[in-house]
């Protein structure tokens, strides 16, 4: 949420940026118009934006504050579709708020890592070290995931939503700090270190090639966390909308976000079937408890 800057998972009151318009995709004199809904508008959104204009397509962009936002405003019609969110997020919230928005496009995955200001490497932590981690559900468990995949603690059981609850004591050598997302970086100053998404890292000034240690993208465990480009069940077929996924993968936008994300995100190329076959997993995960 970019979770991407994940992010992904998670915050302030919700504003939109711009002024969301009436209901439906319209048309202009300049062409088709889709009002995409965003988190972290940057300049990789002007290099889009101008590439959709390129093939005939106004995208009316509205920048969230809140990351709770974008996917009400999808359900409510007051915008087309959304850029913002991994899979893992928006199984979330489906099962929270009984929907069905769905993928109709791949995009990215970024790692997710542990970031430090008082230690260089990850022998430097010391026992009883205390790590920062963001509070929100999706965001949390997939860093107590990190922390035990870099031999910091244990996870007791094999849930796939874990919570600091399922931390083995015993067994672990850091303790973690949950906060709100936004103030991960911020934890640093005072931490021994913080799980921090992409999305705050920019915003504080953090090189994410810095990290004492990131998840592997490339892992199929890491399926949950692509990002995707959603809209509403009934208009996953949509021609217009599966254009825009299409300008998304013009080699000059990935060239853009490639730049902004400092060769750290990682492009993903799945068919929309196989992104909601992996959302109907994490959804029956979320009901299940596991």
């Amino acid at each position: 949420m970019k979770f991407h800057r994940v992010l992904a998972i998670p915050v302030l009151v919700a504003t939109a940026a711009l002024t969301l318009t009436a209901c439906g995709t319209d048309e202009t004199s300049s062409g088709k118009v889709v009002r995409i809904g965003t988190t972290d508008r940057d300049q990789v959104w002007d290099v889009f934006e101008r590439k959709a204009k390129d093939r005939g397509i106004t995208l009316r962009i509205t920048n969230f504050s809140d990351y709770q936002q974008p996917n009400l405003a999808l359900a409510q019609r007051q915008i087309d579709v959304n850029l913002f969110q991994h899979l893992q997020f928006l199984g979330q919230y489906n099962v929270s708020n009984k929907d069905t928005l769905t993928p109709i496009g791949s995009t990215y995955i970024v790692p997710l890592g542990l970031y430090s200001k008082k230690h260089r490497s990850l022998a430097d932590i010391p026992q009883g070290g205390q790590i920062a981690i963001p509070n929100d559900p999706t965001n949390q468990a997939r860093a107590l995931f990190v922390l035990q995949a870099a031999g910091l603690l244990k996870l007791s059981g094999d849930s796939r939503q874990p919570s600091p609850a399922d931390i083995d004591k015993a067994a672990s050598k850091v303790t973690v700090t949950p906060v709100d997302a936004a103030q991960t970086a911020l934890s640093l100053a005072s931490t021994d270190g913080s799980i921090i998404n992409n999305t705050f890292l920019e915003r504080s000034g953090i090189d994410p090639n810095s990290a004492l240690y990131k998840d592997d993208p490339k892992n199929p465990a890491a399926e949950p966390y692509i990002n995707v480009i959603v809209t509403r069940a009934e208009d996953k077929d949509n021609p217009l909308y599966k254009q825009v996924v299409d300008v998304w993968k013009d080699p000059e936008v990935q060239a853009a976000h490639a730049e902004s994300t400092k060769n750290t995100a990682v492009a993903v190329t799945r068919p929309a079937p196989e992104l909601e076959q992996i959302l109907q997993r994490v959804q029956q995960t979320i009901r299940d408890g596991k």
